[in-house]
């Protein structure tokens, strides 16, 4: 076993809990002041306008963890789908007419014996169009570093525990490839109509932080 916990893999809304960690840290201006300033100089040079610029980024902030959430929960109710999400993501969600981005994504699945999380260790590398804007405390130093050190700890902390007998796999996102945790389905459920499942799939779940529950 690696000192994480797991393998550590390189390469449907959203509302507060009370449980959530204090994990942020102050943000860095530097980052923002130099996607501005490379974003000038490519509108500049013609490489795109900055009406496209405009339009991407109202793109992006049209796309929600409902996405996601609408993925695992047909995947809960269709074992064939589940297949294929987890073969094929892109593929997969483009039944639903579902855009997963132009990074791959791999989906993870919780299952009794594995739970597994997703990180980003270099920056914040993030399904955006699958689960929207990533929560400020991903993106934070303190939890890039912790969870690939102590995942158990990590996850108490969102008040998620796990039983010693599973495993905890640290999945470590890069500019080439994204993750979203399919989680498990919670006991009573089976055979719950696709938007009442969905409904219970929060962010948080789809990262790995958490678990979903029924009620």
């Amino acid at each position: 076993m690696s000192p994480h916990d797991g393998p550590h893999d390189h390469g449907a809304h959203d509302h507060p809990h009370p449980n959530q960690p204090d994990l942020e840290d102050a943000p860095l201006a530097y980052y923002p002041a130099m996607a501005d300033a490379v974003a000038e100089l490519l509108i500049e040079k013609g490489v795109f306008t900055a009406d496209d610029l405009r339009s991407t980024i109202d793109y992006m902030a049209s796309r929600t963890p409902a996405l996601g959430a609408r993925l695992a929960a047909r995947a809960w109710a269709d074992p064939a789908f589940r297949a294929r999400l987890l073969a094929d993501s892109k593929a997969a969600a483009a039944e639903l007419d579902i855009d997963t981005g132009p990074a791959p994504v791999l989906v993870m699945e919780n299952t009794d014996a594995v739970h597994n999380v997703v990180v980003c260790t270099l920056c914040s590398c993030y399904p955006v169009f699958l689960l929207g804007k990533s929560p400020d405390w991903y993106k934070s130093r303190n939890y890039r570093s912790r969870v690939i050190r102590s995942p158990r700890a990590v996850l108490a902390e969102f008040g998620t525990v796990i039983d010693p007998a599973r495993e905890v796999r640290v999945h470590d996102s890069t500019a080439d490839m994204r993750y979203m945790i399919l989680p498990r389905q919670p006991e009573g459920t089976e055979g719950w109509p696709e938007d009442k499942l969905a409904a219970l799939i929060t962010r948080d779940a789809l990262i790995g932080v958490c678990e979903v529950t029924a009620g």
